[in-house]
């Protein structure tokens, strides 16, 4: 027995009921993620419009007012400009660096499990397609049995048919499972790109507020003591310059006095 009929018999001995089997449970993730993330993304959502207006007037008031309005919030957003505010005393480079690396870990939480969707939704169709070349050769194998016998001109087209129906059956089957996917993948990856962008934006206020303001407000006290010794000190040294200083005398005066004394 070649390889070729070796295949055959393996494809006819299991029937494509096993991949449809195989689909069914490949949907049952597929649901289950798709489920999972939409309670997610869920979580996070809050009025973003308004986070930023309250951001940008704590921020007038004070590093700890940001930081006490942003941990009321559950979304990504918050997280994100939440580190850069924990780092906002270091400077503005300091923040967005830590804003970077706290959105590159939200956006690893909010992509989690995508990619299950996206293989799913490629290769269900594919995998559907192999149960329906498995059905075409079964459906071919009854009619190269099929024998001059009385009856068995009847029963081969019956078989015929049965593995023909479970061919378009399985192919069914693998566009079902996929078109799911695919929608949930697409609309999970927007989500995705729009909290990205927004987080973004969030980004830009505390940063704008960082390289706009000379010192951060919790050590505007220091910086004004600091400079106004330095004032005092600049004055004491400019006073005491001018005291140390002798009086100049002209030439004038030194002339009348020695014609008084020649007189």
């Amino acid at each position: 027995m070649n390889l070729v009929e070796w295949l055959k018999r393996v494809m006819v001995s299991t029937g494509s009921a096993w991949v449809m089997w195989l689909m069914i449970a490949l949907s049952v993730i597929s649901v289950a993620i798709i489920l999972e993330r939409a309670w997610f993304y869920n979580s996070l959502r809050d009025d973003l419009a308004r986070l930023a207006k309250d951001l940008q007037s704590s921020l007038e008031s004070s590093i700890e007012a940001a930081q006490k309005r942003l941990s009321q919030s559950p979304s990504a957003e918050a997280a994100v400009v939440s580190a850069g505010l924990a780092v906002a005393h270091r400077g503005a480079a300091a923040a967005e660096e830590a804003m970077e690396g706290a959105k590159a870990l939200q956006r690893m939480k909010l992509e989690r499990r995508l990619a299950y969707l996206a293989t799913l939704g490629n290769n269900a169709p594919f995998i559907g397609l192999f149960g329906t070349v498995i059905g075409v050769v079964m459906a071919f194998d009854a009619l190269g049995q099929q024998k001059m016998e009385a009856g068995a001109a009847q029963l081969a087209p019956q078989a015929v048919m049965s593995s023909i129906g479970e061919a378009l059956v399985a192919t069914a089957v693998g566009i079902g499972v996929a078109i799911p996917a695919v929608a949930a993948n697409n609309v999970f990856q927007r989500i995705t790109k729009a909290t990205l962008a927004n987080t973004e934006a969030l980004s830009r206020v505390l940063l704008s507020h960082l390289k706009g303001a000379p010192m951060p407000s919790a050590y505007r006290g220091v910086t004004a003591e600091v400079a106004t010794k330095e004032t005092k000190k600049g004055e004491a040294g400019k006073k005491g310059k001018a005291e140390s200083k002798p009086e100049p005398s002209t030439k004038s005066d030194e002339g009348e006095d020695s014609d008084e004394e020649k007189g």
